[in-house]
């Protein structure tokens, strides 16, 4: 039983003083690959740097996050950008979306921001790894006037609604990401998965956030994924490693560069 985390991010300072026994951790835990979206612009070079060291097994992203906004961020978005024009290693958009959960400060700039790394996935061909909290209308608006039709990618920690699920699965090509919360008592999760054809499902474990139960409260790691696909497995009433081949070939189809 192999599986993908396509979300973690193995390289922020938490795992600053592990890092590489955590990547051991998961390819004894049964992970086959992992999938590394950046946040802003200070961790490109640290995230380019893990990748290098595990070549066929860590794959990273490009973006900015929509919390890290700053008000340079237009130049920010520029030199990321240089990169992509550029032979490079990047499977995909991200993280990118729209986060109002805090703060709406940069209201309008998130939205401009989210539709410029809209226009890099569909110029490039790559797929987009999107955040979205407390914004689900904003980004489902945004991406119906945006959104081209090449576009694929992941919603990511999707933990909505059956209708919320229904709205983000009309966009071809997209799968919901579903990690840790999951595995929560109170997680509504279980029952709004049953309207949703596993065929639209990836692994995440958004390392080091949100660990699944039992290790709840405590850093997450790519390690723990298997407990994701059990219960996955339970709601979709299929085996582990059926759970396991289905989302890692969805994953692939998706992020066609990690094959």
């Amino acid at each position: 039983m192999r599986y993908i985390d396509t979300h973690a991010h193995l390289y922020a300072e938490e795992f600053a003083e592990d890092a590489d026994a955590v990547v051991e951790r998961a390819k004894a835990g049964g992970v086959d690959k992992i999938f590394l979206p950046n946040i802003h612009a200070d961790t490109v070079e640290p995230m380019l740097q893990l990748c290098c060291r595990y070549p066929g097994f860590l794959y990273p992203m490009i973006g900015l996050h929509p919390t890290d906004l700053t008000p340079d961020f237009r130049d920010v978005l520029d030199a990321m950008e240089r990169r992509l024009q550029t032979v490079h290693p990047y499977v995909g958009i991200g993280e990118v979306g729209l986060d109002y959960y805090w703060s709406k400060a940069y209201y309008e700039e998130q939205k401009e921001a989210f539709c410029r790394q809209i226009e890099w996935a569909e110029h490039y061909g790559l797929p987009l790894m999107i955040h979205s909290r407390a914004a689900h209308t904003e980004l489902v608006e945004t991406m119906r006037t945006s959104a081209g039709h090449r576009l694929r990618g992941v919603f990511h920690c999707f933990t909505g609604t059956r209708e919320e699920a229904e709205e983000l699965l009309s966009f071809d090509g997209f799968m919901l990401g579903i990690g840790g919360v999951l595995t929560y008592k109170k997680s509504l999760l279980p029952e709004v998965l049953k309207s949703v054809p596993l065929s639209r499902i990836v692994l995440e474990t958004d390392a080091p956030y949100l660990s699944p139960v039992p290790f709840r409260g405590k850093r997450n790691e790519s390690a723990r994924l298997r407990y994701v696909c059990e219960a996955l497995a339970s709601v979709y009433k299929v085996t582990s490693d059926e759970i396991a081949d289905v989302t890692s070939a969805n994953a692939l189809a998706v992020f066609s560069r990690a094959k």
